[in-house]
């Protein structure tokens, strides 16, 4: 067995050596074939092929010279982009001798990948590929050469910050110094490495006791193939298979810039980008297996990957968004927005039904998954089960949007200890359960992400008719406020929006203290009248919500009578307090 769980173990023989292979799901369903990266092993893939094998047939293989797979002798000349290029076709005619394969790279295995899917002898054995950090050589070396004929300033630009990116690819150049550091401190630092500075997950199986030996033999798949490569690049390096590029945006060993002219090479091509460090297989294994289902069953389907066009589908693309009250008014717009960004989304609610209209809408309108859950977010046990269930089944949530809410008018000594409590559970204690339980898994996976706290203009505008609604708002900007500085260095943002008068149904439920059933019935009839002719829609809101995550806003005021009261109660206070004395017409 592998150290990959529940994998059948092969070995296949090809050119001098032996690779290890491992397989997962069903044989007859389409083959997906991962290919690691440099300093790893298989085990790189150990979250992602799980995951992967629920709906393909998913095969990861220990390149030559690394993990479970022997090394070719000499190690000089054993490692060129052609005798990778013959591994591959030797497990792909093992593990899938009738089909072509879908491949996925990551790191060095996406940039022997780019030989596989662009040489002419495994045309019709690529169905398709999916690339993350690691360029074609050959369009590397195009890249060069264009803005060496051109240096305009941009271009002198690109060149010298990819070339300070690339430091360590001079350092493997170096004759026997790389593999003494990899078998002396190096070898046994990385993992604390990888967990303090790319915050990868540690324990488990990653990395596999071989990374010494792996990494000081993999040494050679720099020196055997990159200036080769580089100074007499491929012209016809074109892809024969359609290509979908993932880029992280934190990447620190690689520029985006290098994938400007990428249609130029792959004119079947799929971008997707997101907010993450160079070893997304190990920090975002569900966004990625997310985005490698969806393209390999799309391109099974005949039908092309299209990337949702929403405005901020390259901010919010594939990442996991868990929306409260999403069932109705801002909630939902709020959900469906994220939709439109291509987001996973989570569709919360009490109302089970509402949540499930919201889940399908969100997937007819570009959501890359959508699901609906219930649950009371006032329940304390409820929010709890809900956190684990949502971890395990769909990972850590990448945006949260505490949006669940209730009304209550009524003067203080009109509203009862009971009206207290059901109001403070629901619009504080809510925001408070969903911060503490989905906050702090954002936080211990290292990742950043951002939470959303719906608050209320009148967080920031007193009343006499709203002292227990005005007052659990106004608990949820300070709790924004104080979670925004607390959370600034782990790269999590909290944002407060504070919406003013937005025609939603929450006028309909809203209660109203110290009044009849017959009279509350008649004042809500009447805020649903006033919102009604106010008819700022909820999805302006939402609008406000994505553009505040883009931007990592702290304090959003959104209609132009919070925005004014915002500004009031900044430079003006004593004007909304003459403003609260007034009292409401009935």
């Amino acid at each position: 067995m592998t150290g990959l769980r529940g994998a059948r173990e092969r070995r296949v023989r090809t050119g001098g050596v032996e690779l290890c292979v491992a397989e997962l799901g069903e044989r007859g369903r389409p083959t997906v074939v991962l290919v690691h990266g440099y300093p790893d092993s298989k085990e790189v893939w150990s979250e992602v092929a799980p995951r992967l094998a629920e709906r393909f047939h998913v095969v990861a293989y220990d390149v030559r010279g690394h993990g479970r797979s022997t090394a070719p002798r000499p190690l000089r000349g054993g490692f060129t982009l052609e005798k990778l290029t013959d591994d591959f076709l030797a497990v792909a005619d093992a593990v899938s001798p009738d089909r072509p394969v879908h491949l996925v790279g990551h790191d060095w295995g996406s940039v022997q990948s780019w030989e596989f899917v662009t040489v002419g002898r495994t045309a019709g054995r690529i169905a398709s590929f999916t690339s993350m950090s690691g360029p074609s050589l050959d369009h590397f070396g195009h890249w060069i050469n264009r803005r060496l004929k051109r240096p305009t300033p941009r271009r002198v630009g690109q060149l010298l910050g990819q070339g300070a990116k690339s430091w360590y690819v001079y350092l493997l150049h170096t004759p026997v110094l790389p593999e003494l550091a990899w078998r002396g401190p190096l070898g046994r630092y990385w993992p604390r490495i990888l967990e303090r500075v790319e915050k990868v997950p540690g324990g488990g199986r990653y990395p596999t006791p071989s990374l010494p030996s792996d990494a000081a033999h993999g040494a050679w798949l720099y020196r055997d193939n990159v200036r080769p490569r580089l100074r007499s690049p491929r012209a016809d390096a074109h892809a024969h298979a359609p290509v979908q590029l993932i880029t992280p945006l934190g990447d620190a060993f690689l520029s985006e810039r290098l994938h400007e002219d990428l249609e130029r090479w792959a004119p079947r091509l799929v971008r997707r980008t997101l907010p993450a460090r160079h070893w997304i297989p190990r920090t975002r294994p569900d966004l990625l297996a997310t985005w490698i289902g969806g393209f390999v069953a799309s391109v099974e389907d005949g039908r092309p990957e299209v990337v949702a066009p929403g405005r901020y589908a390259d901010r919010f693309g594939g990442q996991l968004v868990l929306v409260t009250g999403a069932g109705s008014g801002i909630g939902r717009a709020t959900a469906l927005a994220f939709a439109e960004a291509g987001a996973r989304v989570l569709a919360v609610d009490r109302d089970a039904e509402a949540a499930a209209r919201t889940a399908g809408e969100a997937r007819g309108r570009g959501a890359a998954a959508a699901w609906a859950e219930t649950a009371d977010v006032s329940d304390e046990q409820a929010m709890e089960k809900l956190a684990e269930r949502v971890t395990a089944e769909y990972g850590v949530v990448d945006v949260l949007v505490n949006n669940a809410g209730i009304g209550l008018g009524g003067s203080f000594f009109d509203t009862s200890p009971e009206d207290w409590r059901r109001v403070l559970d629901v619009n504080l204690w809510g925001v408070i359960h969903g911060c503490r339980l989905f906050g702090r898994r954002m936080a211990e996976r290292g990742q950043g992400g951002h939470i959303v706290n719906v608050a209320s203009a009148a967080a920031f505008q007193p009343s006499r008719a709203l002292p227990a609604y005005s007052t659990s708002k106004a608990a949820v900007l300070m709790l924004s406020e104080c979670l925004r500085a607390e959370l600034a260095g782990r790269d999590i943002g909290v944002t407060a929006v504070c919406p003013g008068f937005v025609n939603t149904s929450i006028t309909s439920t809203a209660r109203f203290a110290g009044v009849d059933a017959e009279e509350e019935r008649r004042l809500r009839k009447r805020a649903a009248r006033l919102y009604g002719l106010r008819n700022y829609p909820p999805e302006k809101v939402a609008a406000a919500i994505l553009r505040a995550v883009a931007r990592d806003e702290a304090v959003v005021p959104v209609t132009p009578e919070a925005r004014t009261a915002y500004a009031l109660s900044r430079w003006m206070p004593g004007a909304l307090r003459r403003v609260a004395r007034v009292k409401p017409p009935m």
